[in-house]
């Protein structure tokens, strides 16, 4: 069935990934018939991929015109396209760190999708006192743990920095947390995301970084509340526990913490 046919739902707008991880059953195929037989009935917001299928929901952020613009211009794969809602996440933390002096860092950027995505729908081009700063390994060491994703090779780092090559004020690095922020960290932080998908790591940017993070600036975890990542996420959160903090779980799998 194309998606497209489920696009013309009445009332709240609806979207329609088709990225479910850790699932090889058909069962996509199965829950688009699901809804196109129910989906009359229900005139309302529908999200599926990213292991989220929700129903009745307002999904405001799919009639923010600059967040679909930048989903429309950077998003190029299936699993981006699924993972929007998390992308919204982000955005919504990034105008909360505009309000807090500090720079903007991603540890674990990958193809700089999510990055690209805020920086255009924040305006941070307006803002060139900020500096983005994005940090990941870009090719997998031998040996590592990483989880292995799709389009990870040496060349990687170049596209990725191609990516923001009009851009003045984001700096793309290439190495190991916490390793790679020595000597080359923001000394101080208005926004801070890591998607690493690695418990070392995760806690290492952390150790780095959260002292340097503004108070009621946010911290976003992903992959917090997927139980894919339930060592993250028990380290992120004993890690989080001794300083006097409670993470908050969101439906997106991500971890938030407004420190």
């Amino acid at each position: 069935m194309e998606l497209k046919e489920l696009r013309g739902t009445k009332g709240a707008p609806s979207w329609f990934g088709q990225v479910f991880f850790g699932r090889k059953d058909g069962f996509n195929s199965k829950l688009f018939a699901t809804i196109a037989e129910i989906q009359p009935n229900w005139k309302v917001g529908i999200y599926t991929g990213d292991n989220l299928f929700t129903f009745g929901k307002n999904l405001s952020f799919l009639t923010d015109v600059k967040f679909m613009a930048a989903i429309a211009a950077h998003t190029e794969t299936n699993v981006e396209r699924s993972t929007i809602w998390r992308a919204a996440v982000l955005c919504w933390a990034g105008r909360l760190g505009l309000r807090h002096p500090g720079d903007f860092v991603e540890c674990g950027c990958y193809r700089g999708t999510s990055a690209r995505v805020v920086y255009d729908v924040l305006s941070l081009h307006d803002h060139p006192d900020r500096q983005f700063w994005l940090y990941d390994l870009f090719d997998y060491p031998e040996g590592s743990r990483h989880t292995k994703m799709p389009g990870i090779r040496p060349e990687l780092f170049e596209e990725t920095k191609a990516r923001f090559a009009d851009l003045e004020n984001v700096r793309v690095s290439k190495g190991s947390v916490p390793e790679v922020l020595t000597d080359n960290a923001p000394s101080r932080i208005a926004f801070l995301h890591i998607d690493m998908n690695n418990v070392k790591a995760e806690i290492g940017a952390l150790d780095a970084l959260f002292d340097r993070v503004e108070p009621g600036a946010p911290i976003v975890l992903d992959d917090y509340g997927y139980f894919g990542y339930v060592a993250q996420r028990d380290a992120e959160r004993a890690w989080f526990a001794e300083r006097g903090y409670d993470v908050l779980e969101l439906p997106t799998s991500q971890g938030l913490v407004i420190k």
